[in-house]
Order: structure tokens, then C-alpha cells, then sequence
């Protein structure tokens, strides 16, 4: 996945916005929070970072190309980082985009998930 398909990807999710920053990273989120993150790759791949449950954090951490993203999994965070081939196919990794706009979408008040059409 390019960057531009990513970017296109977690646009046509429900009430997302996007910035720019932390050095240049595309950093997408949903009522103010973070649920996605393109960049921060220290090479030529592009590298993506987003929240997971505490059992595929498990499984995910493990794979060939996959890591505990760095800072976010070191405070804790259930937040793997895609960062090298093999990683995920493309079909894989907007399923676990879906996922952690689901994940941080239902950590919202129920009151900002509303007004955010989400409910």
C-alpha cells in the first residue's frame, strides 16, 4: 500500500481527519484521537502504525515485518507498526485500519460518537 492509497483508505472512513506531523508522519484520527499513522519508516517501505486488540497485539507482534510500534507500544498501547515486507497484503492491512477506527471510535462518549454519526 502507498501512502496515497492509505491516506485515501482512512479518508473514506466515518468523521476522520487528518494532519500532518511528528517529523511529516500522516496521522489520522477519529473525534480527536489517533487511530492511524503513516510514516515514521527510517527507509524506502512505507511504514504504518495502528491500535489493536490485546490478542491480535499478541499474534501481530510476532510476524515478519510487524513490531510493536515504537513509543505508542512502550507506554503500554496495543499498537503494532507495519514496517517491513513481508507485513501484511494490502486486504489485511485496511481490515486492521477498519478495526482500529472501530476501536477508537467506541472509546468515544456516547454523546461525541452521536454527534459524530458514529452511533
Amino acid at each position: 500500500m502507498t501512502y496515497d492509497e492509505f491516506n485515501d483508505f482512512c479518508g473514506a472512513l466515518p468523521a476522520t481527519t487528518h494532519v500532518v506531523q511528528w517529523g511529516g508522519a500522516q496521522v489520522w484520527k477519529v473525534g480527536g484521537k489517533v487511530f492511524a499513522i503513516g510514516g515514521w519508516g527510517k527507509n524506502d517501505v512505507a511504514s504504518y502504525a495502528f491500535k489493536v486488540t490485546a490478542i491480535a497485539y499478541e499474534i501481530l507482534k510476532e510476524q515478519p515485518g510487524l513490531r510493536p510500534a515504537p513509543y505508542l507500544a512502550s507506554r503500554g498501547m496495543t499498537w503494532i507498526q507495519h514496517f517491513a515486507k513481508p507485513g501484511l497484503p494490502d486486504s489485511e492491512l485496511k481490515e486492521y485500519l477498519r478495526l482500529s477506527h472501530r476501536i477508537v471510535s467506541r472509546g468515544l462518549s456516547k454523546k461525541k460518537q452521536t454527534e459524530l454519526g458514529l452511533r
